[in-house]
């Protein structure tokens, strides 16, 4: 039974990331708006694939709350009807929740996946949840986080509504991030109650403090990076998408500070890699904690001196949810480790 649960938060938590990945897809496109309503998409559980669908015709049938594009402004359908030879307005009303009224079927295809695997997500942290209850005897913190899971997750897509609905406000945008990075904190955590992770590391004070500084100045990171893609996004719709080498022509404060920052964790997560090696404590994932901060170096860099190379936006920030991953699951390790000290 701990086994099914096990492998059903495993995949959970794998489709979290594949979620988080197909964010970053999303963002690196700018489909953000490529489904201006939520849930449905133009009004139809399945999107439209030419615009055609969308336009006004006569003798077409429209269902309730389908979309429909007139004058550059969306119109949402009052009830199933046929329409007649000339445009009625009686039959439509106004979308009200914002004034974006633009069709691009690949941004619409984009926006759409993400939402698909949002669902299955979703589901899958549902059926995570319902098999929990079958453990609430053995360890009743495992029902009550996985189904606090579920309301994350209801959250979440609530977040991803309220992104929509506001046409990106840069806020809500961080705020989607911050929210996905606790689920999977969330999910881990559950995976290290059902794994029982035994306490082979050796516990040392100031490393443990240190874990908990990193894992923070990481989530601060991204916080501040998915500002730094705002003004890059703003400078894209200024500038244009291939003037590439002036998008960081003249960069933010929040991009100075992004930078800076990274100086700090690279010098932070090497010290403790250091005293990790010279005090042999055993946290052998802080190799993990190397390569991706590596790679986070090499395409920060990529982005900024090589004018942003295909993919890279998606890869740093689908790299900074790794690391922040590893990272959590160090300092459970750390808390471990330290309440096996005081069992003895």
């Amino acid at each position: 039974m701990i086994n099914r649960f096990k492998t059903i938060t495993q995949i959970t938590l794998t489709l979290v990331y594949l979620v988080i990945i197909a964010g970053a897809v999303v963002r690196m496109t700018g489909s953000g708006m490529g489904c201006p309503d939520w849930p449905k998409c133009f009004g139809y559980y399945v999107p439209p694939t030419e615009v055609e669908q969308l336009l006004w015709q006569p003798s077409k049938t429209f269902k309730k709350g389908q979309v429909i594009i007139v004058n550059e402004a969306l119109f949402v359908a009052k009830t199933n009807f046929t329409t007649s030879e000339a445009f009625n307005e009686e039959n439509w009303e106004p979308y009200t929740k914002h004034d974006y009224a633009i069709f691009n079927p690949i941004h619409t295809w984009v926006e759409y996946i993400n939402r698909l695997l949002g669902a299955l997500a979703g589901l899958s942290t549902l059926a995570m949840a319902i098999f929990s209850v079958r453990l609430w005897n053995k360890n009743k913190s495992i029902t009550l986080l996985s189904w606090l899971a579920v309301f994350g997750m209801g959250f979440q897509a609530w977040l991803g509504a309220t992104v929509v609905y506001s046409v990106l406000a840069p806020v809500r945008i961080t705020l989607h991030m911050v929210m996905a990075l606790l689920i999977v904190a969330l999910l881990i955590y559950i995976l290290s109650l059902v794994k029982n992770i035994s306490a082979k590391q050796k516990h040392d004070p100031l490393f443990s403090k240190l874990l908990l500084v990193a894992l923070t100045l990481t989530l601060v990171q991204v916080v501040l990076g998915t500002q730094v893609r705002q003004f890059v996004d703003e400078q894209i719709d200024s500038i244009g998408e291939t003037a590439k080498n002036l998008w960081l022509a003249s960069p933010n404060l929040q991009f100075y500070i992004h930078r800076s920052f990274s100086i700090v964790v690279l010098v932070l997560n090497g010290f403790l890699l250091y005293r990790n090696q010279k005090l042999s404590l055993g946290y052998n994932k802080l190799n993990w904690v190397s390569v991706f901060i590596g790679l986070e170096v090499l395409t920060g860099m990529a982005m900024y001196y090589i004018d942003f190379p295909f993919g890279s936006q998606a890869l740093h920030l689908v790299i900074a949810s790794l690391l922040f991953g590893v990272q959590f699951y160090l300092v459970l390790e750390a808390k471990k480790a330290k309440t096996a000290i005081k069992s003895l």
